[in-house]
Formats: structure tokens, C-alpha cells, sequence
């Protein structure tokens, strides 16, 4: 499985961000997909989860601003991201848990700055 993320960049404090993730490989429908972003100095740290059969979960520091969503094209996971603050700069990683294995894209760059 391969995971490639993108949709990061530059945005000011309260505007909004999607990030998307294309992932390769048969097995994506059977995989917890999450987003996980990193802030500098920080440890990693699970922003949303989506599993196969639909339950999503989000940490307490997104809920109600960001959304995870199957996207429209096949084997895409989309981070939707509102109300933007300031501390949620941070690069995003995308993962896929699947059968325990866990697969890591690369991380997308998030900047909320004015």
C-alpha cells in the first residue's frame, strides 16, 4: 500500500484547508484510514479516524472543524479543515491501518498564519 497526501500550504487564521490522501493497493477498503499531523517540537498526534465499515472519531482539538471523508475517487481519504487556528500548523500525515500492518504517506505541510 501506498499512500501519497496533498492540499497543505499557507492559510490565515479562521479560513479552511482540504487535505486528500490517494492510497494504491486492493486492500484500502478493508483499512482504518487517519490523519495524524506532527507541530514542531511535538510528537505525533491522531487527529481523525475513519474506519471501513464508516465510525469516524476525531481528537478533541478538531472536533466540530474538521471532517473525514471517503472522497469521490476511488481509494481517497479527505481531511476537510474549518476555522483554522494557529496551532493547527503542523505537517499531516495520512496512515492506513490494515490486517495490523500500518502504512504511512508522506506529510503535507499545514501553515495558519496571518
Amino acid at each position: 500500500v501506498q499512500l501519497q497526501a496533498s492540499g497543505g500550504g499557507l492559510v490565515q487564521p479562521g479560513g479552511s484547508l482540504r487535505l486528500s490522501c490517494e492510497a494504491s493497493g486492493s486492500a484500502f477498503s478493508m483499512a482504518v484510514m487517519a490523519w495524524y499531523r506532527q507541530a514542531p517540537g511535538k510528537q505525533r498526534e491522531l487527529v481523525a479516524t475513519m474506519t471501513s465499515g464508516g465510525s469516524l472519531n476525531y481528537a478533541n482539538s478538531v472536533k466540530g472543524r474538521f471532517t473525514i471523508s471517503r472522497g469521490n475517487a476511488k481509494n481517497t481519504v479527505l481531511l476537510q479543515m474549518n476555522s483554522l487556528k494557529p496551532e493547527d500548523t503542523a505537517v499531516y500525515y495520512c496512515n492506513a491501518l490494515i490486517m495490523g500492518l500500518s502504512y504511512w504517506g508522506q506529510g503535507t505541510l499545514v501553515t495558519v498564519s496571518s
